[in-house]
């Protein structure tokens, strides 16, 4: 006997096999059970969620002799002769191939003969919206008004492109792409009846690999197993396969972009290469690495918004303070063009590349962020290498020379609420010089100025508990007040205090709007945020 893919083999004939798709097999199930069958069905959706395989369970369930709680009993001749394909009473029609006028008049002809045996003729008709204009119209008035014994059960992956004079003669039901869960589960449960030993992280990849089609993500399950018939399927395996790359490379090789080395980037691509890797893999994986990067940098709860396991969450949060949100926006925008770009391409390798070394060298773009990266690149430059100011002066040679006067030293400038507001702006990166447990303190605090009185004293306002161990340092305070002078190149004067909420009652400290209120000789009112 002829082996049977797993996708063919585990196809569901019932309504509780289906995964996925609560919410529609529960409003089928109810209107079988309460006699509403409806006349036209549209299932909308994506490839492998489903559709053709509701409409033939729904086929036999309005056929079935001995239906149990909406789904078709299996057992009945009816429902043998509909899953073996040869009852009269199911028509399947491909509109890819049947598309025509023709094909439709048919249909219109067929519907007036009722049905040799079983209550209804049901007519699924897939990827209708392959039928032509002409084709559509014929349809109309057939779906509109059909004989009492007939269902219409059209099936696309794209509704957008059937006409809207069809979309109100039928009941639409949107398929939902299958959550990762539901499928590593479904492919948990198949795997031990196959006799077949995987690791969870395995599953869970080929899982991911389907893109939310079950179907797909059986095809890719049934591949792996071929390819390593008779072992345990480890994740290494399932990467090997699917021509994947581990997320280690990819951290690495993000890491080789943001320090801008081109050279070590394409050396990493060179030993995907030689691996093996596909390349369009690489590139829609990599994007999607860099989208978890940007949901742990932005999202309050990283846990819930991506699926990877603690390991892995723990190393893109440590990448994520790496760099900044444009950037990694301008990453993904890169390889995203990328990915459209190269599945048509027959040189993709100079795709990559080329796109690893605008990753590492923003200068090759003009657009806005990529100007926000080089300035990135620049400050991190700046602060690597600060310029050291060299003051050249000049000697007398010869008779009557004489020594030049040193120029008198003059006071430093005060700054002014100008100053204090880029302070303000750009307090990320000041707090980014700063060391240890003050540093981590400074990330949670508030810098505010008076900008009334026009003073340059900088108020630091701490919102941690943590803060209370500043106020008092003056070996915390001479640094930060070093590294924002240093940067301005003006004096400033600087208080740092704490938050009402994490004062400790023993303290006599002040917040900074009670001390912006002491420095201003006039009646203010200031606004909560």
């Amino acid at each position: 006997m002829s082996y049977t893919a797993l996708y063919r083999k585990f196809r569901p004939d019932n309504f509780a096999d289906v995964k996925g798709q609560d919410h529609i097999v529960t409003t089928l199930t109810n209107q079988i059970n309460a006699n509403r069958i409806g006349h036209a069905y549209l299932f909308c959706g994506t490839r492998g969620t489903g559709k053709t395989t509701v409409a033939k369970i729904l086929a036999k369930a309005v056929n079935c002799e001995h239906p149990v709680n909406g789904s078709p009993c299996n057992e009945c001749e009816m429902c043998k002769a509909i899953q073996a394909g040869t009852s009269m009473n199911v028509i399947e029609i491909d509109a890819a191939s049947n598309n025509g006028v023709d094909n439709i008049r048919e249909i219109r002809e067929e519907v007036t003969y009722r049905p040799t045996e079983g209550k209804y003729k049901v007519y699924i008709i897939d990827e209708v919206h392959m039928l032509s204009t002409g084709a559509f119209n014929a349809l109309l008035k057939t779906l509109e008004e059909p004989p009492s014994y007939v269902i219409f059960i059209l099936a696309t992956t794209e509704a957008h492109k059937i006409p809207i004079t069809i979309l109100s003669r039928c009941q639409r039901y949107d398929f939902h792409r299958i959550s990762i869960d539901t499928i590593a589960a479904r492919l948990s449960e198949l795997l031990k009846v196959e006799g077949v030993e995987a690791e969870e992280k395995a599953i869970r990849y080929v899982a991911k690999a389907g893109d939310g089609s079950m179907r797909d993500a059986l095809s890719l399950l049934d591949q792996c197993i071929a390819f390593y018939l008779g072992q345990t399927l480890t994740y290494d395996k399932v990467l090997d396969v699917l021509g994947a790359v581990d997320t280690e490379v990819f951290s690495k090789l993000l890491r080789k972009v943001l320090a801008g080395d081109v050279t070590s980037a394409i050396r990493i691509l060179e030993d995907l290469i030689v691996g093996g890797r596909e390349l369009s893999q690489f590139v829609g994986d990599f994007t999607w690495y860099m989208r978890n990067l940007l949901l742990v940098k932005t999202s309050d709860n990283p846990e819930e918004a991506i699926d990877v396991s603690s390991e892995n969450l723990k190393l893109l949060k440590e990448e994520s303070e790496m760099t900044d949100s444009d950037t990694l926006m301008r990453y993904i925008r890169i390889f995203s063009d990328l990915s459209n770009q190269i599945r048509f391409a027959t040189q993709k390798r100079v795709l990559v590349e080329i796109a690893l070394i605008k990753l590492c060298r923003p200068a090759m773009e003009t657009n806005l962020d990529s100007v926000l990266d080089r300035i990135r690149v620049l400050e991190q430059k700046i602060d690597e290498h600060p310029v050291q100011q060299v003051i050249v002066q000049s000697t007398g040679v010869g008779e009557g020379s004489a020594e030049q006067p040193k120029p008198a030293e003059r006071p430093p400038q005060k700054a002014a609420p100008e100053d204090l507001q880029k302070i303000v702006a750009g307090w990320k990166m000041i707090v980014g010089q700063t060391t240890a447990a003050f540093k981590q303190a400074l990330l949670q605090s508030v810098p505010k100025y008076n900008g009334e009185t026009g003073e340059p004293i900088l108020y630091v306002e701490f919102q941690t508990p943590l803060g209370r161990l500043y106020p008092d340092d003056s070996e915390a305070k001479k640094e930060l007040q070093s590294i924002i002078e240093q940067k301005l190149g003006k004096s400033i004067e600087l208080h740092m205090l704490v938050a009402e909420d994490h004062q400790q009652t023993n303290l006599s400290q002040i917040t900074v709007d009670q001390a912006i209120r002491d420095n201003i000789h006039m009646d203010v009112v200031i606004e909560e945020d």
